[in-house]
């Protein structure tokens, strides 16, 4: 892809914007700003590429033995009888979390959603265009000093009379690089760009207004990787003159092998640990990810029929509780997929129906709080919460000795029932070509049949695609899941679409792209770790 290049800051460090596009980056990308991500990349890139080796070797073993435990060698955590730190003010009350990209509209809206806490997303939700990388920090930073403004030609977007959300960022997770940043002749990290840009432009102001730097982490395997991020936010906290303790993290248990390893994550983390977060629909896609060559036991029926009343899923959320509480963190639910539509009532009606059984279901299990994806479900999530916690800001007292989840539990997945269906495949087909197209185009949250997704509904749906094919699935009626029906089903798909469009609609969208590109990650011969790395090479 061409580019274009921009004065380097130093000879050590390239920047450089897509050709025909620069970004304006001088207030983001300011030369001491620039010199902090230096150190970062030079302290720690190293060892986040041993531990993404250490995730290959991990997967190999699960291949080979088609299991996974308990870490024998950290027992003694485990056994402990440690406690994370108090959560900080201003997020010792999570009822009610918003998620979502950063563009300047959904912050605004975030913002003035009412919600408790919002999670600003550079991650699942948000397509990483350089643009959108430079625009997202500078919306951030705008959002954090309260004078982010957005003027359209119909509307303006204009903070209310509070008051506001907590703002919890989430930063790529440690397999993504951002090559628009070389340091030292290597690409950067993802994470330690959104990570460090953020914590250097605004962890001061933050705790100047009486908040703090609060991070969620995606996408974690391991303490290993856990204990990465705490010596990052060590070295953040000593070169920007923080108090120690003054960053804290949530971390996504949204992989099967984190599961595994909650009290170790937590203890890695040690005074930095905030909480726990139930991260279901990567939590899916990581299991069909690890165990895609097991056999027919780890065969997951059509994405709809999943829910998460499913056993294996009832043990995952259950240890996350029962594992937080006894630790002193957090224990924050998923989001509800399902999203108001408001020009149809009963769309909306249902979704809010929706919303408030699978809040019922956490806070009654002892989550603290939950997530939604629309403003609209704000005031479902928290009536469901309010009726729950009354005037407690959250139910860490709430211990689950009741609660002793076996590795067996975690992986019955053979106990969740259902059957691949043809409506299943074709949904998968659809939701997968829509949102790649989407997130080539630079939305990263797509509202697809009433439903929000983001990269982890299209990674579940074209990992059940693959994994279908290569276990022989059938039909109810018989007929075998190949890639030729998949391809099928896919010119189906894509005429559908072709015909429901006007032609200068078409010939500005990148359908055809991302229909190659969904055929590359569900039918290539060899499994591709995240759609997003080969989706990467089709962007700006």
């Amino acid at each position: 892809m061409p580019r274009s290049q921009v004065d380097p800051p130093s000879a050590a460090v390239t920047v450089s914007a897509p050709a025909g596009r620069p970004a304006a980056t001088g207030d983001v990308l300011t030369g001491d700003a620039v010199a902090f991500l230096t150190g970062l990349h030079r302290r720690f890139a190293g060892r986040r590429a041993e531990l993404l080796a250490a995730r290959g070797r991990r997967r190999a073993d699960i291949a080979r033995t088609g299991r996974l435990d308990f870490r024998p060698d950290t027992a003694s955590v485990r056994a402990g009888s440690w406690t994370v730190p108090p959560p900080p003010p201003d997020l010792a009350d999570r009822r009610v979390e918003i998620t979502g990209p950063t563009d300047r509209k959904m912050t605004v809206n975030a913002l003035n959603s009412g919600a408790r806490v919002w999670l600003a997303d550079l991650e699942d939700a948000n397509t990483p265009h350089w643009a959108n990388v430079i625009d997202g920090q500078r919306n951030l930073a705008d959002a954090v000093r309260r004078t982010i403004e957005l003027r359209t030609e119909t509307k303006t977007y204009r903070l209310g009379p509070g008051p506001y959300p907590t703002i919890v960022v989430r930063p790529r997770g440690w397999h993504l690089d951002e090559r628009h940043l070389v340091f030292d002749g290597a690409p950067a990290v993802g994470a330690l760009v959104d990570a460090g840009l953020y914590l250097f432009h605004n962890a001061a102001e933050l705790l100047r207004r009486g908040s703090g730097p609060y991070l969620y982490l995606a996408k974690t395997e391991s303490h290993e990787e856990a204990a990465l991020w705490h010596d990052v936010f060590v070295h953040t906290e000593q070169a920007l003159g923080l108090s120690a303790g003054s960053i804290r993290a949530t971390v996504l248990i949204e992989t099967i092998t984190a599961a595994f390893e909650m009290d170790e994550i937590l203890w890695a983390l040690g005074p930095y640990a905030a909480g726990l977060n139930a991260g279901r629909w990567d939590y899916l896609f990581s299991i069909i990810k690890n165990f895609r060559d097991a056999g027919e036991r780890f065969v997951l029926p059509d994405r709809a029929a999943v829910t998460m009343t499913a056993p294996f899923m009832r043990a995952y959320t259950e240890l996350l509780v029962a594992t937080c509480h006894r630790r002193g963190a957090m224990a924050i639910g998923g989001m509800s997929a399902f999203i108001p539509n408001r020009r149809d009532a009963d769309v909306t009606a249902r979704a809010v129906d929706q919303v408030r059984a699978d809040k019922r279901r956490e806070a009654a299990d002892g989550f603290d709080g939950s997530w939604v994806a629309h403003p609209d479900l704000v005031p479902a999530c928290r009536e469901v919460f309010d009726e729950v916690l009354g005037d407690r800001p959250n139910q860490l007292d709430r211990q689950r000795p009741d609660v002793a989840v076996t590795a067996a539990q975690l992986l019955d997945v053979a106990a969740t029932g259902g059957a691949v269906t043809e409506a299943g495949l074709r949904a998968n087909v659809a939701v997968a070509v829509r949102y790649l197209e989407a997130w080539l185009r630079g939305n990263g949250a797509v509202a697809i049949d009433n439903l929000m997704e983001d990269a982890a509904t299209a990674e579940i749906s074209r990992s059940q695609i693959w994994q279908w094919i290569r276990n022989g699935v059938r039909l109810p009626d018989g007929t075998l899941v190949t890639a030729d029906l998949v391809r099928a089903i896919g010119d189906a798909e894509l005429a559908a679409i072709r015909a429901a469009l006007t032609e200068p609609d078409w010939a500005a969208s990148r359908f055809p792209q991302a229909r190659a590109l969904f055929e590359e990650v569900a039918l290539g011969a060899d499994y591709v770790d995240f759609l997003t790395l080969p989706a990467y090479r089709l962007i700006d």
